[in-house]
């Protein structure tokens, strides 16, 4: 079955699916996008997504699209052309086409784009091995809290990752230490005392909807959180170390750059948020 795209209010074969070379967000990554997993037919975490997406379109002072009820529509349509189970949705929009100049336009229809695809997340045998993370400085503009295409920083850092033959890179302030977040993930600690350890979501990251979830989910089981910058090097000392992501779901780091984690092995509170995040996608109940 050739998978379909949405395009400004048409289904096309994804194949076909085409926006204008003057579209503000293929010239000046003028736009926004959200990634929402799917599993067992559902969106996970919808609203809150949807939530987020409202918030980045505002900072940039995006014209929407449509309004939510008709965007709920048009997502669950994709999910069901695209018969995708377990897989993500990806939604793109964009201040349209205009003439190139960098002021915004005095006229101009947003460009509205989905995608689905099927993508199983990470496999058991993957979460129990654990993956590398890689530190690289931290060069990114001061609004990462806004979901922006404008993601070439976060392209650079994790081909160097790959290159390095880790899994993701750990952005790293180089005035402090602190580590924000990761390419495309948020990035966790579990100290000595057993607390969970997060970065605060101000504009300095991404503040991710598994992020949010796992924080909900660690509380939820009696986890105490610390919302609070932590350094390269505590990581480094740190009990256990993970990372989330809408495509990860819970991911044990068990290497930071040179440094194993503790006995180099996902550690304990990592494997049970893991199984509480695997069962909150499945099926949207919460630990009682």
């Amino acid at each position: 079955m050739s998978r379909v795209a949405y395009v400004n209010g048409r289904y096309r074969r994804h194949s076909e699916a085409r926006v204008s070379v003057e579209d503000r967000g293929f010239q000046f990554a003028d736009g926004v996008y959200e990634v929402i997993a799917i599993d067992n037919g559902r969106f996970v975490d919808e609203l809150p997504h949807l939530d987020r997406w409202d918030r980045s379109i505002a900072a940039l002072r995006l014209p929407a699209a449509m309004g939510r009820t008709a965007m709920r529509r048009v997502m669950a349509e994709m999910m069901a052309q695209n018969r995708v189970r377990q897989g993500i949705l990806y939604l793109q929009l964009t201040r349209g086409q205009a003439r190139r100049d960098a002021p915004f336009p005095r006229q101009s229809r947003p460009s509205l784009v989905m995608t689905c695809r099927r993508q199983p997340p990470p496999s058991e045998e993957q979460v129990q091995a654990g993956a590398a993370v890689l530190s690289v400085p931290e060069i990114r503009w001061q609004r990462c809290d806004v979901k922006s295409v404008a993601l070439l920083p976060n392209v650079l850092a994790k081909q160097k990752a790959r290159e390095a033959g880790a899994f993701e890179a750990w952005f790293t302030r180089e005035s402090d230490g602190v580590v924000t977040e990761g390419g495309s993930t948020n990035a966790f600690i579990v100290d000595g005392g057993g607390r969970l350890v997060t970065h605060p979501a101000t504009n300095a990251i991404l503040g991710g909807i598994t992020r949010d979830r796992v924080i909900a989910l660690a509380r939820a089981v009696g986890i105490i959180v610390e919302e609070r910058p932590f350094t390269l090097e505590e990581a480094k000392s740190a009990r256990e170390a993970f990372l989330t992501s809408t495509t990860t779901g819970v991911y044990p780091i068990v290497r930071i750059d040179d440094a194993s984690v503790a006995n180099g092995k996902p550690g304990g509170r990592t494997l049970a948020l893991s199984g509480h995040y695997r069962t909150f996608s499945a099926t949207g109940a919460m630990p009682s």
